[in-house]
């Protein structure tokens, strides 16, 4: 019998978490959304080690959010332990304006507990947004323990517990009003990394059934977006795209809902389980593009503003 995590068996967290469509989608459609928010996308920007290598970032805190929701302690404590030692360090200021309710210099820390919750609740949006979307329609009771879950889940990371709205409808109202709100700013960095996250810029051209593979992963994310964030991203979004979108999606629905026996040989299996294993084929191919001299992002400084200001200094005190 393997060694019990934070969450049972039984909790909505490992059923939604367990489901790959869900682990392998989630996460980017919360970048994409998440960069909307000033402070969270220049307080990771500026201090993360992987501008070079965002993949390899996406995929490292998808295994670690895994090994919280899906591991057992051990491997949850060490997770834990990991990114409080990462998030202690991470704290600034806004280098430039972005947008009227963030000015430069506004402060922000990895350890502010409002900016805690606001990871939390782009992280479980998406996650269920992406389940009611590819596995089925969750119930009230079911939506309300997966809410439940996620604000236990923040809590392990460090949020206090009164930094989030206490139940699953005060969550909804709350949240989608933020997403109505003129708080939204994305700034060129953002923009373009989020253009990348979504699909909407693929820097290189892809082989079959690689393009394939990625181009329905990239519509379903971009369907499931909020048109507002389609629309603050300039991406076109026309009848046939939502007609395949749709389609696409009750097709993984119907993966799901099929008994076992009638999945084809190759899907088999595949449905259930972690997603870190596909991470790292993300991260070893992003590690090996870029040794040759291919970005992942291209138009992406790799340098924070941080960096390249301080280089960019000592020119113009001397033109």
């Amino acid at each position: 019998m393997s060694e019990p995590g934070y969450f049972s068996d039984h909790s909505m967290a490992r059923r939604v978490m367990s489901k790959r469509a869900v682990g392998l989608t989630y996460g980017q459609r919360a970048l994409v959304i998440g960069a909307v928010h000033p402070l969270l996308y220049v307080g990771t920007a500026e201090n993360t080690e992987h501008r070079l290598t965002p993949y390899t970032r996406l995929a490292l805190t998808g295994h670690l959010f895994e090994a919280v929701f899906l591991g057992s302690k051990a491997e949850a404590d060490r997770a834990l332990e990991f990114t409080t030692k990462k998030h202690a360090k991470v704290r600034g200021g806004l280098p430039e304006d972005a947008g009227p309710h963030h000015p430069a210099g506004t402060g922000y820390s990895a350890l502010d507990p409002h900016l805690m919750y606001m990871t939390m609740a782009f992280t479980f949006d998406s996650a269920e947004m992406m389940y009611d979307l590819l596995v089925r329609t969750m119930t009230d009771g079911e939506r309300e323990g997966l809410y439940q879950d996620y604000v236990r889940w923040a809590e392990l990371f460090g949020m206090p517990a009164d930094a989030a709205p206490g139940s699953y409808p005060e969550f909804r109202a709350s949240f989608d009003a933020y997403l109505a709100s003129d708080e939204l700013f994305l700034t060129d960095e953002a923009r373009l990394v989020g253009s990348y996250l979504a699909g909407q810029r693929v820097p290189y051209p892809q082989r079959m059934p690689l393009q394939q593979v990625t181009s329905a992963f990239f519509l379903l994310v971009q369907g499931s977006l909020p048109p507002r964030i389609r629309q603050m991203y300039g991406m076109r979004w026309s009848i046939a795209d939502q007609v395949a979108y749709k389609a696409l999606a009750q097709a993984v629905r119907t993966a799901h809902l099929a008994p076992p026996p009638l999945l084809p040989p190759m899907l088999r299996g595949t449905l259930l389980g972690p997603s870190a294993p596909i991470y790292q084929l993300v991260s070893r191919r992003e590690h090996r593009s870029v040794t040759r001299g291919r970005p992942s992002m291209p138009g992406v400084d790799p340098r924070n503003w941080a960096e390249r200001n301080s280089v960019d200094e000592p020119r113009a005190a001397t033109s």
